[in-house]
């Protein structure tokens, strides 16, 4: 197993060194969601609408921070179960979506998904909401400002500790005995 340091806006080109169980070091942009950002998500893409930002590449953390403290720029911001995000995960990932990080396995046709897009699936470490807020430089509500926590965040993260959960050869870290 590697340590890999990635940057977003280079993962298209280096993510073919990543596998399953890697750890990884993120910087640049990632976005957050949970499950009311992502029924919005769906509810433009199904009237037409654009995204408030390009899916192409991006990442998207499942997470909804909370209030930041005096000083801080944001407050404590872990995963959130995946799997909750498992009926909208296909079809992000069918507009180009190319990686996403939680907590968790992932239903089976998400896992084939992930595999078929050519995407990843980052784990990130449940209880850390502390630790993940350390990384996090800045951060912007882009959209649906009135679901509070659960608001489209963008975040500008330095060296955010993930794992490879899931690797664009169908290798996963939950298989392993």
């Amino acid at each position: 197993m590697q340590t890999h340091y990635i940057n977003t806006e280079e993962f298209e080109l280096k993510k073919a060194d990543i596998r399953a169980g890697d750890s990884v070091l993120i910087s640049g942009t990632v976005y957050t969601a949970r499950d009311a950002a992502h029924k919005r998500l769906f509810e433009l893409l199904d009237s037409g609408k654009e995204l408030p930002f390009d899916l192409k590449g991006a990442f998207i953390y499942y997470a909804g921070p909370t209030l930041a403290a005096p000083g801080k720029v944001i407050g404590s911001c872990g995963p959130t179960t995946s799997v909750r995000m498992d009926g909208f995960t296909p079809r992000l990932l069918d507009l180009g979506l190319g990686a996403v990080i939680g907590k968790g396995g992932r239903k089976d046709d998400v896992r084939e998904s992930f595999l078929k897009n050519d995407a990843v699936y980052f784990a990130a470490v449940g209880g850390a909401g502390a630790l993940y807020s350390e990384c996090i430089t800045s951060c912007e509500v882009i959209a649906f400002e009135e679901l509070g926590c659960e608001s489209v965040k963008k975040l500008t993260v330095k060296d955010m500790p993930v794992y490879c959960a899931y690797d664009i050869y169908g290798n996963s870290i939950y298989d392993r005995k």
